[in-house]
């Protein structure tokens, strides 16, 4: 078990998955966003190529946290990481795509919105990411 998960295991004891896949998701999406919009605002890379690596290393350390810490799964490495790529592919894709055309919506419509399009396509790609990843780990990844 990795170093944090110990640790937020002593703190929280056993609570639901639910519970526990949130605070996973906390530290992982805040990875996975200060990454996003650091290549994008500092870095100035493309917003595809940022929120790429952003949501990789968010996948890395949401892997390794569910694993041990939220399920607790015995599932083997070989059968879940498969699983988990193409959970994280398919989250990906379909946020990518959802929060681009939702942000293309959006902006311009309510002035007192005063984000980019592309940041707001990352902060709705982030919620649509967190919703279908929950979903496609508790369901088929890490199923008991």
């Amino acid at each position: 078990m990795s170093s944090i998960a110990l640790i937020l295991e002593s703190c929280l004891k056993r609570t639901n998955s639910f519970i526990r896949f949130f605070i996973v998701g906390v530290i992982n999406t805040l990875t996975g966003l200060s990454t996003m919009f650091l290549l994008l605002n500092i870095a100035e890379l493309s917003y595809w190529f940022s929120t790429f690596i952003g949501n990789s290393i968010g996948a890395i350390v949401s892997y390794s946290l569910n694993r041990t810490f939220t399920f607790q799964s015995k599932v083997t490495i070989k059968k879940s990481v498969p699983r988990f790529i193409a959970v994280i592919l398919f989250c990906y894709l379909f946020s990518y795509k959802v929060s681009e055309m939702a942000a293309g919506m959006i902006i311009g419509k309510f002035p007192l919105i005063r984000l980019t399009g592309e940041n707001l396509a990352i902060i709705i790609g982030t919620a649509v990411y967190m919703i279908t990843n929950y979903f496609g780990q508790r369901l088929y990844v890490f199923r008991k």
